[in-house]
């Protein structure tokens, strides 16, 4: 059976931020992800975790100036040193609140640089990163993201993915898979994951179009989690879309999967 974890970045936004690890409890979540940890001091984040029995799967390098738009820096030579300071901030953060999955934002692509150096910067930083993430039991993570709705995102299909991991050469190289990003730019869903399930790491889901909860478009989503257990998919499941409503009145599609919350 699937296991959710609550996305607090798009969950339960109807509060404050640090008031959605409660709200994600009262739910049933047991598990938690994020964009950023940063703007938080760890330890009050780590209490969080603890006070409502959460565990922490998932969040993401530094990622440039979000605010302003930025949607990572990884593909930018003249920001690798950012980006190395990033890792480093990003392994204290995950240490302090036990999560052992960092994603890696790709970003967009800078309009003036080759295609070519982009990439081979992109490799590179993963090549610094991976390593390091590695020493600390944590896993380094990309996740390739529909460029509809981000125009110019360097990373943006499965196979370019893959492509990347096998030329950085990095044990502690993995793959998030988001499925609304996916069937956004390639579709092709199941047999995708299963051909590269040993990769995959985390996965990510919400409806298209919309990006709103599981069973208000398109795709198949009782097929799709039977078709990860009938496979043998062992990680969580990130509640990552945006409620049509409130978030409590848009819970009720996993009223068959209560019990895989956590």
């Amino acid at each position: 059976m699937p296991k959710f974890a609550a996305n607090l970045s798009m969950l339960f936004t109807e509060r404050d931020f640090l008031a959605r690890f409660a709200a994600a409890a009262r739910r049933g979540f047991t598990a938690v992800e994020y964009l950023f940890p940063y703007a938080s001091p760890k330890e009050r984040l780590a209490e969080l975790l603890r006070e409502h029995g959460l565990t922490q799967v998932l969040h993401n390098l530094p990622a440039g100036d979000w605010e302003r738009g930025e949607r990572g820096i990884a593909c930018h030579p003249d920001r690798m040193g950012e980006f190395q300071e990033g890792v480093g901030r990003a392994i204290d953060y995950a240490r302090a609140l036990g999560c052992r999955q960092i994603n890696c934002l790709a970003g967009v692509a800078p309009a003036s640089i080759p295609h070519q150096r982009t990439r081979e910067t992109f490799i590179a930083n993963l090549k610094y990163a991976a390593p390091r993430l590695a020493e600390h039991g944590i896993k380094l993570l990309i996740e390739p993201i529909n460029t509809i709705d981000i125009p110019g995102f360097f990373l943006c299909r499965t196979s370019q993915a893959l492509e990347i991991m096998a030329e950085a050469a990095e044990p502690n190289l993995y793959l998030q898979y988001d499925v609304y990003h996916m069937q956004m730019m390639e579709g092709n869903l199941a047999t995708t994951i299963k051909e590269n399930l040993g990769r995959i790491a985390h996965i990510q889901v919400a409806d298209v179009p919309g990006r709103h909860e599981p069973g208000t478009g398109e795709i198949n989503y009782k097929f799709l989690f039977q078709h990860l257990d009938a496979i043998g998919y062992q990680g969580w499941i990130g509640c990552e879309y945006k409620p049509l409503a409130k978030t409590e009145d848009g819970l009720g599609w996993l009223k068959h999967y209560e019990h895989a919350v956590a």
